[in-house]
């Protein structure tokens, strides 16, 4: 296990860089990330580079034994090329380009910015690509599915719907444009979306817009890391995910990268009302499942954060190396901090790092310290991985459409995903959150939520997993568009029902409006959101509606398929439902449950075949004790225990 820190070498005086890395050393700190927003001293003036510093930097860190995440900085590009070239800056959506100031306003489409970055990214490997100090690569910062207007944009959408359609005429009918007499007589009309509510505008564009926007950053991703592995095809590269205003289809971004990295922020408060509260264990098992492995965390939460936002409150004792040791339990291998020290400038000086404004070690930075002391004893699961029985799958395809469309008051994608992630988890179940094209042979239950767009590749992989044996849950909003984000002329859920074995005879979008579902044993669950009215063909009912006409229908419905089974969720409901759901599925599928568990304990299982490692986390603001079967030995302590006691925040892991 290996800990780090965000580090920005250019923002403090040269004397620090020194006094920095010794403390990183004595600290425990094994890998540092920099240079990515350092383009305007690498490169000050125009073909006029200045890497001296930078090297000496690396040179520092590798006295000290301390490795390098080395950075392009092509998020940010100087200012003098922005003056040279006004054009490479992005367009928004009313036509005007950005004002330039912050980070992010490069065109990842401009031909002569992508020269640019193209050169800067080739001195960078000449310099540093066999240097053995630098083990990883970060490209970029944060890359979104930026739906820049520009008219390099514009050409090369054209280009790329022509490439996918071939003709107008497959064009104006897979976008349904004969509505609002608005079919494309000439390619040139063809045009990034406008600024108009995206509820106004065609929806099959606006999808199409988005996947070419991720195919775009996707191909810019692809470009540096070329570029790098023509000095050291053995180069590991990266770029660091989150999710934004733009968020892009990871399994695109990631897909010739050499593994996954993530930024991570998880609530620094937890809601009273648990129901309410979802763990950002969710994400890190998002990313795990990008590509079906251990990640990295290239972000980790060091403090209180703030910026364009108002600061939140800090970071609670125990809770920064709780959630270190979280990441660690869904698959991080490697975890870095941010920052080492808190910025005395610029937009992020309110999201804090270890080390505060004041240079004084505190409270975080003491408790980052035995963060790095405990990872220092996890040797023993280094080579270990997640082994999951449970998938649920995200499709981007689906998010997108969800945000193009919303569907009523308080519905939320990825909420429902997370949901079923709480309601398995809390079971001490493995759950890996995969994409829509991946392999389900391996798992024993999968759950598809709100499978809203077609694709053609997951409802052949459900009908595969579920007549081979499995067990599928499907929910309400299932099979409504087809793979163009048109509505399909069939009774939902469409390419679902004879896996389901009913269709919905109607819908009613209630919004926030709480109504009442009862299943076969009686018992009572709220629900809201969104209710699909069943009417079974083969399928029984498993719960139904306690209100409105539809009383009596069913609204949760069983199919026994081939070999499998398949259920139907037709609404939203309170996280108790999942959580009782969850809990029969599992045991129908034999699948081993830890029951009993305190609120917010989150046990996680990482194994190397032979020794399996289990980590109970305490996620909540209350002490929890659990009672084990026998004694186990504790990598943290060092001793065998029959019991686990944890604080607030608290980790705990024990070798089975």
């Amino acid at each position: 296990m290996r800990i780090g820190v965000d580090y920005y070498p250019e923002q403090w005086d040269r004397n620090m860089w020194f006094k920095d890395a010794e403390l990183m050393s004595r600290t425990g700190v094994k890998i540092v990330r920099i240079a990515e927003f350092s383009w305007c001293r690498l490169e000050p003036e125009e073909g006029v580079f200045n890497f001296d510093w930078l090297s000496e930097v690396v040179s520092v860190f590798s006295n000290y034994g301390i490795d390098i995440v080395m950075c392009t900085p092509t998020n940010c590009p100087p200012m003098w090329m922005y003056e040279k070239h006004p054009e490479i800056i992005q367009v928004g959506r009313d036509g005007n380009r950005q004002q330039i100031g912050i980070r992010g306003h490069r065109c990842i489409n401009s031909p002569i910015f992508l020269e640019y970055a193209k050169r800067i990214v080739s001195e960078m490997a000449k310099r540093y690509a066999n240097n053995p100090t630098v083990v990883a690569w970060q490209i970029d910062n944060e890359p979104e599915a930026y739906e820049c207007c520009c008219q390099s944009c514009a050409e090369k959408f054209r280009c790329w719907l022509e490439d996918k359609y071939d003709t107008l005429e497959n064009i104006n009918n897979a976008f349904g444009n004969v509505v609002w007499s608005g079919e494309f007589t000439n390619r040139n009309q063809i045009n990034p979306p406008a600024s108009y509510n995206l509820a106004w505008q065609n929806p099959s564009m606006l999808l199409e817009y988005s996947r070419f926007s991720s195919d775009c950053t996707a191909a810019y991703l692809r470009l540096q890391s070329d570029l790098i592995k023509q000095v050291n095809v053995k180069a590991f590269i990266t770029t660091n995910a989150s999710f934004s205003g733009n968020t892009p289809d990871f399994y695109k971004l990631y897909d010739g990268l050499s593994f996954v990295s993530y930024d991570n922020y998880p609530p620094v408060r937890i809601n009273e009302n648990y129901d309410e509260h979802f763990s950002a264990s969710f994400f890190l098992d998002l990313m795990r499942g990008v590509k079906r492995s251990n990640f990295w965390v290239m972000e980790q939460l060091s403090g209180s954060t703030g910026s364009w936002s108002p600061m939140s409150p800090t970071t609670r004792p125990n809770m920064l190396k709780g959630y270190g040791l979280q990441c660690i339990a869904h698959g991080a291998d490697t975890i870095l901090f941010f920052r080492w020290r808190t910025a005395l400038k610029g937009a992020e000086m309110h999201w804090h790092g270890l080390i505060d404004h004041s240079n004084v070690l505190g409270r975080r930075f003491f408790e980052f310290e035995q963060f790095c002391k405990i990872s220092a004893k996890l040797d023993s699961i280094t080579d270990t991985k997640i082994i999951s029985d449970i998938a649920i799958i995200y499709a981007p395809d689906c998010a997108s459409a969800f945000k193009i469309q919303p569907q009523s008051d308080g519905f939320d994608y990825l909420r429902q995903l997370q949901q079923f992630h709480k309601a398995f988890t809390k079971y001490g179940a493995n759950v890996d959150v995969v994409g829509p094209d991946a392999d389900l042979s391996d798992y024993s239950i999968v759950i598809a939520p709100a499978l809203y767009v077609y694709n053609k590749n997951t409802v052949e992989n459900i009908y595969r997993f579920t007549m081979g044996g499995g067990t599928c849950i499907l929910t309400c909003r299932s099979g409504v568009k087809d793979s163009s984000n048109n509505c399909i002329m069939e009774q939902l859920p469409t390419c679902f029902n004879e896996l389901v074995g009913a269709v919905v005879s109607e819908y009613d979008p209630i919004g926030n409006t709480v109504q009442t579902i009862t299943d076969n044993d009686g018992n009572d669950y709220s629900c809201s959101i969104w209710c699909d009215v069943m009417k079974t063909d083969t399928a029984k009912t498993y719960a139904q509606y306690a209100d409105s006409f539809y009383a009596l229908s069913p609204a949760v419905t069983l199919n026994n398929y081939c070999k499998g089974k398949a259920y139907y969720i037709g609404t939203v409901c309170e996280q108790k439902f999942y959580s009782d759901f969850a809990n029969k599925i599992m045991k129908e599928a034999g699948i081993p449950r830890l029951r009993g568990m305190p609120d917010g304990m989150e046990v996680t299982t990482r194994t190397n075949g032979v020794d399996d490692f289990i980590f109970f986390f305490n996620n909540s603001e209350k002490s929890a004790v659990i009672g084990l079967p026998k004694p186990l030995y504790s990598l943290i302590d060092g001793v065998s225990k029959d019991r686990i006691e944890l604080k607030p925040f608290d980790m705990e892991i024990v070798r089975k």
